[in-house]
């Protein structure tokens, strides 16, 4: 685990550093920024029954939101970040339509510069989906729920130092960050809740860090790693979040997405890292 962990830090720093020329264009700039854009995707597949090739005809469709509000005044500094993300699909038999992805996260730091890239700060984030969730078995009946709108939402806050190059390159730091989970009564004892109860609530350190990089004209990738240690219990599992967004735009209005992401918390799944991969070509609108 350990390895792991070094391994994403290291990915993160070192890209900033060999990409500092590049970045340092992007200076931070005073005043209000405002921007984001909407990615809607379709997918569809069909055979005929000479197809000799195999495949399951179906129907995919996804809405991406992701957008920043950010305020610089003066050695004052506030970042937002709002992310909606949610998709569904439909093979060939299926009665209804299922989730395959549901994502809404909002993220907010405060900082006050203390000198050159350094600042205090104060960070808060919250995570959890829009829908309800179920568990499939191999034929892809529902088994049951896991989850529904804001069951299980994640909440963390902390002090902590801000070291930030640009809008585009910044890592926080926070030794002293609470996370609290809620679940609703139907999921008590599930999400690292104990038996009985609906919430858990962690006190640890957390690292979170952003960079974004123009790979050549059209073509960005976007990398956003969250760790997070509980002093509390078994410190020496490290929650891992990273999620890598590669956008190409085709032209103003069409752009394919590629979008990554690998969790690992013990708490969900001691099993191992839950991966997330999606891939589409769509409508795009950036505002």
């Amino acid at each position: 685990m350990k390895k792991i962990v070094f391994a994403l830090v290291l990915a993160l720093t070192t890209g900033g550093i060999f990409a500092q020329e590049e970045v340092a264009k992007d200076s931070i700039t005073e005043g209000w920024k405002r921007g984001g854009n909407v990615l809607v995707t379709f997918n569809q597949s069909a055979f005929n029954n000479e197809w000799t090739g195999g495949g399951i005809a179906n129907i995919a469709a996804n809405i991406l939101v992701n957008y920043d509000f950010n305020l610089t005044k003066g050695d004052l500094i506030w970042d937002n970040k709002l992310i909606v993300d949610y998709g569904i699909n439909k093979n060939e038999g299926d009665d209804n339509f299922k989730k395959n992805n549901d994502r809404l996260e909002f993220n907010s730091l405060a900082g006050k510069k203390v000198s050159n890239n350094w600042y205090y700060s104060v960070y808060f984030n919250m995570k959890t989906q829009m829908d309800r969730g179920f568990v499939y078995d191999a034929n892809g009946n529902a088994l049951g729920s896991n989850s529904h709108f804001f069951s299980p939402v994640y909440f963390q806050a902390g002090p902590g130092m801000l070291w930030k190059k640009s809008d585009n390159l910044h890592v926080n730091i926070s030794p002293a960050a609470g996370k609290l989970i809620l679940v609703h009564k139907e999921f008590a004892g599930f999400y690292g809740t104990e038996a009985g109860d609906t919430e858990r609530f962690e006190l640890g350190a957390a690292v979170r860090g952003y960079y974004k990089v123009d790979l050549m004209k059209n073509i960005s990738v976007e990398n956003i790693l969250a760790l997070y240690t509980n002093y509390l219990e078994d410190p020496q599992n490290v929650d891992i979040d990273y999620t890598m967004n590669l956008a190409m735009q085709v032209n103003k209005y069409i752009s394919a997405n590629l979008t990554f992401q690998a969790i690992y918390d013990d708490n969900t799944n001691p099993m191992g890292f839950q991966i997330r991969e999606t891939f589409g070509l769509g409508f795009n609108y950036t505002f």
